[in-house]
């Protein structure tokens, strides 16, 4: 043991010079030539995001951020400087377009030369606070979200990756159900004078539907590219709009009337995906934040083993 305390005691009284920490990250690179990307992912993060009361909330988020290497004999880049520009970054400012050409600017100059550009891709779950359909009730819902960002040459392009699910009913199930009550009514009343209070009674009964239209869960998974003119992340307004637009979104508190409600707007809303996707698309082409949309609804068939998937895009209104 006194050997070992020996070496420490050496070790403490070299001079500053000859305990320098080593840096090959300096050396020169074998097999030279530029880096596309190079950096790192899954960084865990809290972000500030814009809420719907106003101010800003902050979120557990995953990270990936990204820089080239322009410089063929370089080896390595900064990489602990990026994740510390990362971190002070979104601990103190609200996600928004300026904010993240800030960010990613800072990355590339941070890189002292070995690097020209630069992007990032944040993930995480928006929470909106929906109202019931019928009662005074209300509930959280759960949006998954990726926001990806580039710098290049001074050009700040931004993009929003998000889900909404919503529900769909067949419109042929609806049609071969409806038939089917129209034959069990031709049978049960064949005879029948007068009508009127009988048929109410059994429009009420368990006969009164001979078959129910297979409903399913759904989901729109949508990619929407931002003009740069609009200083704004438009999320809670986007979700709104495709909600609108497919009008049978999956509910949070429900009590017994919302429910109804919401079988009425199934009815109301018979859709194959193609029907979805076509929505969808009506949606985001109106808006003049949109440079361009690529949607992919999927229904999660009950009658088959497999899903129905439809995919559309379109741009911007005068894109």
């Amino acid at each position: 043991m006194a050997g070992v305390a020996d070496w420490k005691t050496a070790v403490n009284t070299f001079p500053d010079s000859a305990r320098r920490l080593p840096d090959v990250a300096g050396d020169a690179a074998a097999l030279a030539r530029p880096i596309d990307w190079v950096g790192m992912s899954n960084i865990a993060l809290p972000l500030r995001v814009g809420s719907d009361a106003g101010g800003a909330v902050q979120v557990p988020a995953s990270v990936d951020v990204w820089v080239d290497l322009k410089d063929p004999n370089a080896r390595g880049i900064h990489m602990s400087r990026m994740y510390l520009q990362l971190q002070n970054a979104f601990a103190s400012e609200t996600i928004t377009p300026a904010g993240l050409r800030r960010v990613l600017q800072t990355l590339v100059d941070a890189q002292k030369g070995l690097a020209t550009r630069a992007r990032v891709s944040l993930r995480y779950d928006h929470l909106l606070l929906r109202a019931a359909l019928a009662t005074a009730n209300a509930g959280w819902k759960r949006y998954p979200v990726e926001i990806d960002a580039s710098l290049e040459d001074g050009h700040l392009s931004v993009s929003m990756r998000f889900g909404v699910d919503y529900s769909s009913t067949c419109p042929a199930s609806a049609a071969l159900s409806r038939q089917l009550n129209a034959d069990r009514f031709a049978q049960d009343f064949a005879d029948t004078r007068p009508l009127a209070g009988a048929v109410h009674e059994w429009l009420a009964s368990e006969r009164g539907l001979a078959a129910t239209p297979h409903a399913q869960r759904s989901r729109a998974d949508v990619r929407v590219e931002l003009r740069p003119a609009f200083d704004e992340l438009p999320l809670t307004a986007f979700i709104d709009a495709i909600e609108h637009a497919l009008a049978t979104p999956v509910q949070t508190a429900v009590k017994r009337e919302d429910e109804q409600a919401f079988a009425r707007l199934n009815a109301e809303n018979l859709m194959f995906c193609e029907d979805a996707a076509r929505r969808v698309a009506a949606a985001l082409a109106g808006d003049a934040r949109v440079e361009r949309f690529d949607a992919r609804v999927s229904h999660f068939e009950s009658l088959h083993a497999h899903d129905a998937v439809a995919q559309i895009s379109g741009r911007g209104p005068d894109a």
